[in-house]
């Protein structure tokens, strides 16, 4: 599908394949360039739209990292509606907490996989999470196939 929005001179492509969607934003870095008729080159952004809300699993983040620090490092990846510790079954007498924090989020763009919270490391899943290589941070491949690390030689 492809929708033109003239006014504010945006175009909204909708893929059904994500991975090809992951691929071009990879290879273009979310720029590119488009020659008009008369010969006038535009700049044009690209980037994921409509992402949709999300219930995110952060686990393995230490109890001591503050909920004020993961609304903030979650805040760059979309609108947080709400967050909440896990807790484990309510078969317990007691509500313990289970070490993982579930954060309701409308995405404006993927968290990766592995994430630094106040100087604590988090595992981050959800669904449809694209693939995060834990070397560069990048999305769309894993880490023993990295081109960074092809580069650095490591």
């Amino acid at each position: 599908m492809i929708q033109i929005d003239r006014t504010r001179r945006q175009v909204y492509i909708k893929f059904t394949d994500s991975q090809y969607l992951q691929d071009l934003l990879h290879s273009t870095t979310g720029q590119s360039e488009y020659k008009h008729d008369n010969g006038e080159i535009s700049q044009m952004k690209i980037e994921m739209t409509g992402m949709g809300t999300r219930c995110v699993r952060l686990a393995n983040l230490s109890p001591e990292a503050p909920d004020e620090a993961v609304n903030f490092s979650f805040s760059q990846y979309g609108d947080i509606k709400e967050m909440q510790r896990e807790v484990w079954s309510k078969v317990y007498r007691y509500k313990v907490f289970s070490g993982a924090r579930i954060v309701v989020i409308t995405l404006t763009k993927h968290v990766p996989s592995q994430i630094m919270i106040a100087g604590h490391g988090g595992l981050v899943s959800y669904e449809r999470q694209p693939t995060t290589c834990y070397g560069c941070g990048e999305t769309g491949h894993f880490n023993q196939v990295c081109p960074q690390e092809a580069k650095s030689g490591g």
